[in-house]
């Protein structure tokens, strides 16, 4: 995602300075698109954090068994009969 984001950011950047008369609404949209690109950046480590937060509190609320639930370990259902 990261090499997709300063692919495309590099293409404006040549845009730009391949073409005076756009010049100035191309360097716009890169400032633009990199403004984006760095909220959308921060956003997905600030939920990616929160979430990993959540994973660890309910994994130590249930006793850090690492899930599997319901299973004897031989690829069957064993419960309830």
């Amino acid at each position: 995602m990261i090499t997709y984001l300063m692919a495309m950011l590099h293409v404006r950047i040549d845009r730009a300075r391949n073409a005076p008369s756009l010049g100035a609404s191309a360097v716009e949209w890169v400032l633009i698109t990199a403004i984006i690109a760095g909220v959308a950046l921060g956003l997905a480590t600030l939920i990616k954090t929160v979430v990993e937060g959540k994973e660890a509190d309910i994994t130590s609320k249930f006793g850090g068994s690492g899930g599997g639930g319901g299973g004897d370990g031989s690829g069957t259902f064993s419960g309830g009969q």
